[in-house]
């Protein structure tokens, strides 16, 4: 996961992240400001995870989004 891209779509992200993470509040994602490093300590924090896997956690999330916004822009073709 490219950082920069990361924080770039913070903002698309953030909405999703609520529903990935029901644990964190309005408020942590505010602190997290699009902080993949940030965001895997209120992970760790939250859920209990490894650094690791909250790392591997975002990057997932992340891809699978990326993934969704590219089939929702992309011509369908007939």
């Amino acid at each position: 996961m490219n950082k920069d891209i990361f924080e770039g779509r913070w903002k698309q992200i953030k909405g999703e992240a609520k529903a990935w993470w029901g644990k964190l509040t309005d408020d942590d994602l505010d602190r997290a400001a699009g902080k993949v490093d940030v965001l895997a300590g209120l992970l760790q924090e939250k859920y209990g995870y490894s650094r690791e896997r909250a790392v591997n956690e975002i990057d997932k999330r992340v891809t699978e989004f990326e993934a969704s916004m590219k089939s929702k822009t992309e011509p369908s073709l007939r």
